[in-house]
């Protein structure tokens, strides 16, 4: 009876390692996404505090497609790049541009949107173009680590580069006039004057080559930036773009259309 005891300890010891390392199979094979939640409408969080927007809804959608369940990561902007080179994320889904810079550290998807710069600019500061902007005495607001960031530094050599911690504390400046000018994407340049319309004005004028985004895997995941593609050709000729901006970009559509802007999600894939 012991010996028969003994053996059916083992068995289910067993048994209990092998549920286990089933367990840990079914973890990992979530698709781990790594998003900044501080940039609506992309990616954000809703009233009950779980994450939303139009990344979101993508990643979601890209999961269904890869049969992985989607768990997003909240990361800051400057963790992001870090958390694929670490494993503790699969991909970064964040409005992240695609630059030769982060080449060198990570893989990019096809591009899945584009992006251009513009100036969310104090009411008063008297800046109608980026030249006016660099200029001794003005100051721009950089959020940490943006492709704003970037330009400022490489171009803006006359002005103050205010470095901040995020679009919001960059708005405020400007919103309250310790800043000229907040350099960003149109998108969220066009919102933030609809919110602020007594003190900032919105310059559109471009000043740089179109910046598209993509989506970031770790150096040498082939096989899963692969996978990507194929969904962002399936995705965009089955509508999903189209459908995202009905759902979060509607009206910011419209203003686009009106302003003779490309759409974001005006690709050819």
């Amino acid at each position: 009876m012991k010996r028969l005891f003994a053996v059916l300890v083992i068995s289910c010891l067993v048994v209990l390692g092998v549920g286990s390392l089933t367990g840990c199979q079914q973890t990992s094979d979530k698709l781990i996404v790594a998003m900044e939640l501080a940039y609506p409408p992309f990616e954000t969080k809703d009233d009950a505090g779980n994450p939303a927007g139009v990344s979101v809804d993508f990643v979601k959608a890209l999961g269904a497609y890869l049969g992985r369940e989607v768990e997003i990561v909240n990361t800051a902007w400057d963790g992001l790049i870090p958390s694929l080179q670490t494993g503790k994320a699969h991909i970064v889904v964040s409005s992240m541009t695609i630059t030769e810079a982060r080449r060198q550290e990570v893989d990019f998807s096809d591009p899945y949107a584009n992006s251009l710069l513009a100036i969310l600019a104090n009411k008063d500061s008297g800046i109608a173009g980026i030249d006016d902007l660099n200029q001794p005495g003005k100051k721009v607001a950089v959020k940490t680590g943006s492709t704003g960031h970037l330009y400022a530094l490489d171009n803006l050599k006359n002005a103050e580069v205010i470095v901040l911690a995020d679009e919001s504390a960059c708005v405020v400046e400007v919103a309250q006039g310790k800043a000229d000018g907040f350099l960003y994407d149109q998108l969220t340049i066009y919102r933030n004057n609809q919110n602020h319309p007594d003190t900032t004005v919105a310059v559109y004028i471009p000043f740089q080559d179109v910046e598209p985004w993509g989506v970031a895997v770790k150096k040498g995941d082939t096989g899963l930036l692969d996978d990507i593609n194929l969904f962002i050709k399936k995705y965009t000729a089955e509508g999903g773009f189209d459908a995202l901006t009905d759902k979060h970009l509607k009206e910011e559509k419209k203003a686009f259309t009106e302003l003779g802007f490309q759409w974001f999600f005006d690709l050819n894939h």
